[in-house]
């Protein structure tokens, strides 16, 4: 294992070449697949881009939604069936679409909305909502200008 050292951050970079990441991609364990999968493509608009099968088995899929990749893997039961999932974080998804009406299309489908479409004081638009699981995701875009 390793540890981070512990001097406090004094807001200077490290001495090496800092991270310069391309995309960020989320990996999330779910509890029932095949209803996750119809939740991020019903509620959310993503694409099935490939299945997972193991032994015959789907084990997982990888989806897509412009350029935001989900990769849902079905839990094993392994940690545990009732295990809490997606506490303490949430995932950001920005779009030039319109916010309102992708929140509407998601309550159409039939998801809760954690907090319902919204202009921000400063200027973003957004909603949140939980997938099935408990992930929290915030989808978000810049208000246009009036």
């Amino acid at each position: 294992m390793t540890t981070m050292p512990q001097e406090p951050f004094d807001g200077q970079l490290a001495p090496v070449e800092p991270l310069e990441g391309e995309e960020l991609a989320v990996s999330l364990t779910v509890k029932d697949l095949d209803r996750s999968l119809a939740w991020y493509r019903d509620v959310l608009g993503f694409r099935i881009t490939q299945r997972h099968e193991r032994e015959g088995r789907a084990v997982a899929a990888s989806l897509a939604a412009g350029g935001v990749k989900v990769l849902l893997g079905q839990d094993d039961g392994a940690k545990g069936w009732d295990r809490v999932k997606g506490q303490g974080f949430s995932l950001q998804i920005t779009t030039r679409q319109d916010v309102e009406a992708l929140a509407r299309r998601a309550e159409e489908a039939g998801a809760v909305l954690e907090t319902p479409f919204t202009d921000t004081p400063w200027g973003i638009r957004i909603f949140r909502v939980r997938d099935p699981d408990g992930f929290l995701f915030t989808i978000a875009s810049v208000r246009p200008s009036a």
